[in-house]
């Protein structure tokens, strides 16, 4: 059997961290609890987790810093913000800070237990070695990015990435001269659709192309497909 995997969720309405944790517990997860940002980072700070359940409201230190501290972490811990905070601006801010999944307040159950699920077996097929993995190491167009060890060279200098920004550009240079709409996009690299987050991809795109273009106005390794959504460049593109 696989080992069982260790959740922390931190909510400060006890009836809904009891009734959550309940459900993820009956999944067979191990799951922690914290009231307030104070306590999650202690107990970040004491053991590893697989994965965080966040509320952004919270006494203390709010769910958004948390998730802030954490990304500032060498080792990547899988993020799913849960907040009664249900506007767009809302759901990208907690994106871009660098959660992986957001879920809006009220929630089903079925539906975060499910999320918990998705995004756990995602992180455990990126974290597979590297000889089980395809494109482990893509060279091309300036860039060399390692799979193994989630880090990229542009003209051998090395790039300081978020995590999804290197999640982001892995697919595409896996998929050179391939379009992709923004919806799948976001099912292929965030792992659901949801259309509240394609501005999310955009915003990720933008901040990408400002890291590897020479001239972002004028990109030649992420490029726009007018009317589709984009592409990273194939030898045509390139003219090689």
């Amino acid at each position: 059997m696989p080992p069982t995997k260790h959740l922390l969720l931190v909510e400060d309405d006890p009836d809904i961290a009891g009734l959550l944790a309940a459900n993820l517990r009956d999944e067979g997860y191990d799951v922690d609890l914290a009231a307030d940002g104070d306590a999650a980072l202690t107990a970040i700070a004491g053991k590893p987790y697989d994965l965080l359940l966040l509320d952004v409201m919270l006494p203390g230190v709010d769910g958004l810093e948390i998730c802030r501290r954490v990304r500032a972490e060498p080792v990547y811990t899988p993020i799913i913000i849960v907040s009664s905070k249900s506007s767009e601006v809302q759901r990208v801010v907690g994106l871009e800070m660098g959660a992986d999944d957001y879920i809006v307040k009220p929630f089903a159950l079925a539906e975060v237990v499910a999320r918990v699920r998705a995004l756990l077996r995602r992180v455990e097929a990126l974290s597979r070695p590297a000889a089980e993995q395809t494109d482990a190491v893509i060279v091309g167009h300036g860039l060399r990015i390692d799979a193994q060890s989630r880090t990229v060279l542009l003209d051998g200098q090395p790039l300081a990435l978020t995590a999804r920004e290197f999640d982001l550009l892995h697919f595409f240079a896996r998929h050179p001269g391939r379009m992709f709409t923004r919806l799948e996009l976001l099912n292929q690299v965030w792992g659901y659709s949801h259309d509240g987050y394609e501005h999310t991809v955009n915003s990720h795109i933008n901040r990408l192309r400002a890291k590897i273009e020479t001239d972002p106005a004028k990109p030649a390794r992420i490029l726009t497909v007018w009317g589709v959504g984009y592409k990273f460049a194939g030898p045509d593109d390139l003219g090689a």
